[in-house]
């Protein structure tokens, strides 16, 4: 239960921040960001920013490869939660977080979107994808631009804030996964905890496949009481 507390009082702070603390929104300005982003008008925008907001959708993808085989065996399916995150990120994330219960189970078969998720294929992608975004940041990237438009521009801000909240809410997902995987080892738990992204990505690519038509015992849990 203090999980849960803590994740709704963790969603509705980062609500009032943006709405209250955060830097003002300069609409026009992100509107312009979002459509040079979508149109693949790329030379107009800084590297670091196209990196950044390419990050958050990785991070989309990470918690998908987890939380669609959770949201098997909730009461509430994780895809309108996922759809919501494409939108607002962790806004539409964390509810999901805090709604659904420790699960270390999962029973039936995996259809042809799970296969793709639960493959080390899927992980080598991300991370290959992740490191070409970094290269791309740091080696083109204005940094001085980014750091002036995070202290003054809301959208940037706030993206920023979603990417740190994303790692830090990693944890709060990993243990029940590893336990479905019948891959429960604290060390590899805390490694994949505490290295901000590059821990889950590595985490994907090594993690053995979930077994099919299994309705596994519950196990303990190295990541069940994360927040609590």
């Amino acid at each position: 239960m203090s999980r849960k507390i803590a994740l709704w009082l963790l969603w509705v702070g980062f609500i009032a921040y943006l709405l209250l603390f955060a830097p003002p929104l300069h609409l026009e300005e992100t509107l312009t960001l979002l459509k040079n982003i979508f149109t693949l008008n790329w030379a107009d925008v800084n590297p670091v920013l196209l990196s950044l907001f390419s990050l958050v959708g990785i991070w989309l993808f990470i918690y998908s490869a987890v939380l669609f085989f959770d949201g098997r065996m909730q009461w509430i399916p994780f895809y309108p939660f996922a759809i919501a995150s494409i939108a607002s990120g962790t806004l539409g994330l964390i509810p999901y977080l805090a709604l659904r219960e420790d699960n270390q189970q999962f029973s039936g078969r995996k259809d042809a979107f799970l296969q793709l998720l639960d493959s080390r294929f899927f992980g080598i992608a991300l991370s290959l994808s992740t490191l070409g975004l970094f290269a791309y940041a740091f080696v083109l990237g204005d940094w001085v631009g980014f750091w002036q438009q995070f202290l003054g521009d809301r959208f940037i801000n706030g993206m920023s804030l979603a990417f740190c909240l994303f790692c830090l809410l990693f944890p709060t997902v990993l243990g029940d996964d590893m336990a479905r995987r019948r891959w429960n080892n604290p060390q590899v738990f805390w490694a994949v905890s505490l290295v901000p992204l590059f821990g889950p990505l590595v985490y994907l690519c090594l993690r053995p496949p979930i077994p099919e038509n299994v309705a596994q015992q519950r196990p303990a849990s190295f990541g069940s009481s994360r927040v609590r």
